[in-house]
């Protein structure tokens, strides 16, 4: 495997030979910005979907949230951690997907670990970027502020969520612009701009929710409405940003070219807390009541 993987990767950037204990970047970076993501078999995706895809998964699940910080993405490293009956050319597919989006958003495999275990099989990605602008982050939201996504969510599940495409570009061009509140939507919707709001410390009203095709798909499958899908689903990847109205204004017209099914979904406003829709196409919002979206361990 390790003579595969030597043969194989071949990083571009490093100062000195690839294959050493530790792998040296021959460029500095201005401020780094570091992520660790997992992808485990059974709970991110199934364990009999496609390696690459698998791969691919693990490496846009961190590239996204270098995205949401407003970095450019350098470099990924892999830790495997698979059970010790895993078949080799299972390994290679799942390398060779993470390489590819990797290096293609900029961010060379430079480096890794390779470990056997009983039980679930993990993907353990860590990210490095470099920061553009002021630092970005969940806390910077403030009363006045447009809330904006990148796109319509819900129903990920019938597969955009192993084939979605992380919103680099994007997220460095808003950070490049003074966008300073940036998130990805990873747990659903509302779980995540609740988040947001108790990180900023303001509420948030979300006046308009954004449901994509795949949710009213997946509605008709689970008699649940799209709208509570569009809410609650998660794994989406979009951008979520709190920007400054007259900000907004002026990033309005390039925003739309650079990205068609971005708009403004609510309101910053003084006080606490995530107020939805009471229904979809309602005008009433009320108090978010905690529950839907994905609870970590619960």
């Amino acid at each position: 495997m390790h003579r595969w993987l030597f043969a194989r990767l071949r990083p571009r950037g490093l100062a000195g030979a690839y294959g050493s204990d530790a792998a040296k970047l021959a460029h500095a970076l201005w401020r780094p910005v570091v992520c660790v993501d997992q992808t485990i078999l059974g709970v991110h995706c199934e364990p009999d979907v496609e390696p690459e895809l698998v791969g691919r998964k693990a490496a846009a699940r961190a590239l996204s949230d270098l995205a949401a910080s407003g970095a450019r993405p350098v470099a990924l490293l892999l830790a495997l951690q698979l059970d010790a009956a895993t078949d080799e050319a299972w390994i290679h597919g799942v390398i060779r997907g993470l390489q590819r989006l990797g290096r293609r958003h900029g961010a060379e495999l430079v480096g890794g670990d390779l470990a056997a275990r009983r039980g679930k099989s993990a993907l353990v990605v860590t990210a490095l970027g470099d920061g553009v602008g002021a630092p970005v982050g969940r806390e910077r939201a403030r009363a006045g502020d447009v809330v904006l996504v990148t796109g319509p969510v819900g129903g990920s599940l019938l597969g955009r969520h192993l084939r979605f495409e992380p919103r680099v570009e994007l997220g460095l061009w808003l950070a490049q612009r003074g966008v300073r509140a940036m998130m990805d939507v990873t747990d659903g919707l509302a779980r995540d701009l609740a988040r947001l709001a108790r990180a900023s410390n303001v509420r948030i009203d979300l006046e308009d929710v954004p449901i994509h095709a795949d949710a009213r798909r997946l509605a008709r499958r689970t008699r649940r409405s799209a709208f509570e899908h569009a809410l609650s689903d998660g794994e989406d990847y979009e951008l979520l940003a709190c920007v400054p109205k007259t900000l907004f204004e002026a990033l309005q017209t390039e925003l739309l070219a650079r990205c068609p099914a971005a708009r403004v979904i609510g309101r910053v406003r003084r006080g606490r807390g995530l107020h939805v829709p009471a229904a979809e196409r309602s005008a009433e919002l009320v108090r978010w009541s905690g529950r839907g979206g994905w609870v970590h361990g619960g």
